[in-house]
């Protein structure tokens, strides 16, 4: 197995831990893998009147640093655009929104809420 498919193989996996750990804590998944010409939004999810823009980042373990810091300032800024293209096409232009990020590092969850 080539390392491209297996990053992929194991991204949904973590996709698919954050996604039931967002449902258990009472948020509505809206859109999974959410894509347009700019990029790629894991999740988009509905936290009471918030819409949150989750990016999800999964690891084994910690040998190479926490999943988290993958999450650069150029994720960041892509994922914004990403997120302004959605509420556009979308018309929630008075929604709340937020950015968050879960960690899925082996068998530990967590969840880092309005982090950029």
């Amino acid at each position: 197995m080539n390392n491209k498919h297996y990053n992929k193989i194991t991204g949904a996996q973590g996709e698919m831990i954050a996604e039931k750990f967002l449902k258990d804590k009472g948020y509505k998944i809206l859109e999974k893998n959410y894509k347009n010409t700019i990029g790629e939004i894991d999740i988009i999810a509905k936290d009471k009147d918030i819409i949150v823009f989750v990016e999800v980042k999964y690891k084994k373990d910690d040998y190479f640093g926490l999943p988290r810091e993958a999450v650069g300032k150029n994720k960041q800024f892509k994922i914004r655009q990403v997120a302004s293209t959605y509420v556009k096409n979308k018309r929630l232009f008075n929604n709340q929104v937020r950015f968050d990020v879960v960690e899925v590092l082996g068998d530990n969850i967590t969840h880092l809420e309005d982090c950029f």
